[in-house]
């Protein structure tokens, strides 16, 4: 059954990409790495592979390191409820540089497309919140993708963003599978040397 109040995550991913053409993007694992790479390969777009779990971190890490840069977590709800830690730790950082985008479809995509806790009662924006980032609202239509990406331009972060999203399956667009590669070229875009 499709959800009314959902939106095309290709689509806004696209577009939300196309409005930040500057941000660091750093995504999780799965169909928010297929929708980053299918809105167009860049240098500045760090794939995670195999680290469920692991991509508000490595963003937190990234938006700390680098608070001249605005940092931009994709990923999805499965991922952020693997990791829901990380948020009590973004919000005792306080990075205005980072903004979370919660791909939410209710469903584990990667393994089945069974039920996620977000769509069995699990709310996203009310456990950011009481982590301690107030800054957390939810976007269900492609029209709200610009005022979005001005709350993320403004950087007055952090800022979770819980876009929820039709829970279709789009066919699979890989982005590269090579580590070292992703890394070194992510490095490079940042102006630092390979190691």
């Amino acid at each position: 059954m499709m959800n009314s109040q959902a939106m095309d995550r290709r689509a806004f991913v696209a577009r939300l990409i196309e409005a930040l053409p500057d941000a660091l993007i750093v995504t999780g694992l799965g169909s928010s790495a297929y929708d980053v790479f299918a809105a167009g390969d860049r240098d500045r777009n760090f794939y995670l592979w195999g680290a469920m779990g692991g991509a508000a971190p490595i963003g937190l890490g990234l938006a700390l390191a680098r608070p001249d840069q605005q940092v931009v977590v994709i990923t999805g709800d499965g991922e952020m409820l693997m990791g829901l830690g990380s948020l009590a730790t973004i919000a005792a950082k306080q990075p205005p540089n980072l903004t979370l985008v919660v791909l939410d479809n209710g469903h584990y995509g990667e393994t089945g497309m069974q039920r996620s806790h977000t769509a069995l009662g699990t709310d996203l924006v009310a456990v950011a919140r009481g982590c301690g980032l107030p800054q957390a609202l939810v976007c269900k239509d492609l029209s709200e993708c610009e005022s979005v990406a001005q709350r993320i331009q403004a950087r007055q972060g952090p800022l979770l963003v819980q876009a929820k999203v039709l829970a279709d399956e789009p066919p699979r667009v890989l982005p590269p599978r090579d580590g070292p590669f992703i890394k070194n070229r992510f490095r490079a875009a940042l102006g630092l040397q390979p190691f």
